[in-house]
């Protein structure tokens, strides 16, 4: 079993994890600042009782940008497409460099920017799914932080959790066919162990253009936003991500090491973000 965990350049590093029969060890930590607000990070993608991961992780501290994917595809092309995405993801914000997203002088603009770069990343994937890899695809949850506000952007499956005065909330709503079974008022479509529990409606990579859901939020002190793949939210509700998310000195460890003992099955990725508390 193989642990990644993403350093504070945005590069991955491999480490590695003991045997299946035990939860995984604590990956590398990362801490770094973002933007105008000291934004502290730690991430861990871990390959879990899968045979190889195709979960990614990227945090970019000095452009404030973290980012979760989660590929799909068979062979190798689940981990292509999420390293295709995050990468682009990369390239773009570096490219924007020291510009940010406008978030000063238009919140408007900044969430234009912002979708613009997840359809850059898509359209990144699907220019690249060809032969072995033309089914290929990854969702992903991306966090942008800029001076007091967090912008979010996803496609698919990956969420965005926050926690604040010991509260869990999910700030993104899953492209999947359950979600939209739910919206229509069709109760128990989330049981597991439904045949359409795993279907999601988007992907990068998938066809048509991504159209990412996108949001604004405000920083707190003490704002604690969990971005994850879904080998954690297959195998913890929302009060176990609470628990896991307050309890420990490196939450993304904690999150991990839960999804892994609750019994999930699939990767797990989770990166972690905290909004501390102004110092005297």
């Amino acid at each position: 079993m193989i642990s990644k965990v993403c350093d504070a350049n945005g590069d991955f590093a491999t480490t590695l994890a003991p045997s299946a029969s035990q939860a995984p060890e604590c990956g590398t930590r990362i801490a770094d600042d973002a933007g105008d607000m000291r934004i502290e990070h730690h991430g861990r993608t871990d390959t879990g009782r899968r045979d190889n991961n195709e979960d990614g992780l990227l945090a970019l501290s000095e452009h404030g940008l973290y980012a979760v994917a989660d590929g799909m595809g068979g062979y190798e092309g689940g981990e292509v497409a999420s390293r295709l995405a995050l990468a682009s993801l990369q390239a773009y914000f570096e490219l924007l460099g020291q510009g940010g997203l406008g978030l000063d002088e238009s919140e408007d603009v900044a969430l234009e920017r912002m979708g613009l770069a997840v359809r850059i990343a898509d359209r990144e994937v699907t220019r690249r799914a060809t032969g072995r890899l033309s089914k290929m695809g990854t969702t992903l949850a991306c966090v942008v932080v800029q001076g007091t506000r967090a912008l979010i952007a996803h496609v698919g499956d990956s969420r965005v959790y926050r926690l604040r005065d010991g509260e869990v909330e999910r700030l993104t709503r899953d492209h999947s066919l359950v979600a939209e079974m739910e919206a229509a008022g069709l109760t128990g479509a989330s049981q597991r162990g439904m045949p359409f529990s795993n279907i999601i409606t988007q992907a990068l990579g998938q066809g048509p253009d991504a159209r990412p859901d996108l949001r604004v939020e405000e920083l707190m002190p003490g704002d604690r936003f969990l971005l994850c793949s879904d080998g954690v939210t297959d195998a913890l509700d929302d009060e176990a991500i609470a628990w896991a998310l307050t309890s420990n000195e490196d939450p993304a460890d904690a999150v991990v090491d839960a999804s892994y003992m609750a019994g999930s099955a699939d990767n797990i990725t989770a990166l972690v973000l905290t909004v501390p508390y102004a110092r005297d």
